[in-house]
């Protein structure tokens, strides 16, 4: 990867795709996209924990997919705000998602006893893996975040 330097605008068309923090798009959907799914999927006694990690999953997705083709069909021209924009929506999703990261961790430590039942083993095992793909995205939003910070100073 040639471009794989990080610069200080943020590119436009395809190069979104091959430089870097841009590139963190990709897991931040793919991580995000597999919260969304394993949190929907499974059964819900607790709804403000797992309403939270829902809402947070399903907003970051769409902030990020938002971001990304913006970022791709050049909206944002040669405008520094952008560079601010995305700086400020990386810290928003990142701390939202260590706030889900935990709530979900904490919901799945909480149900691990009633996971002896066949049906709570499963949504045990989805929640598991939900907290586990929550903190992923956690990481990879916040070195994202970190890379945007150090683009913003040097613009």
């Amino acid at each position: 990867m040639s471009g794989a330097t990080s610069t200080t605008s943020l590119p436009s068309g395809l190069a979104v795709l091959t430089t870097f923090p841009d590139v963190l798009f990709i897991p931040e959907i793919i991580f995000g996209g597999l919260v969304w799914i394993l949190v929907a999927s499974s059964r819900v006694p607790e709804a403000i924990l797992q309403g939270w990690v829902m809402f947070v999953s399903v907003f970051c997705f769409v902030m990020t997919v938002s971001l990304l083709c913006l970022y791709i069909f050049g909206v944002h021209g040669g405008n520094s705000f952008w560079v601010t924009l995305d700086v400020i929506c990386h810290e928003t999703a990142a701390l939202f998602y260590l706030s889900a990261a935990v709530l979900e961790a904490y919901y799945t430590y909480s149900i691990r006893l009633l996971a002896v039942l066949p049906l709570e083993a499963i949504t045990y095992r989805e929640n598991i893996a939900a907290a586990v793909f929550a903190f992923l995205a956690t990481l990879v939003y916040v070195i994202h975040k970190v890379s945007s910070l150090l683009r913003w100073k040097a613009s």
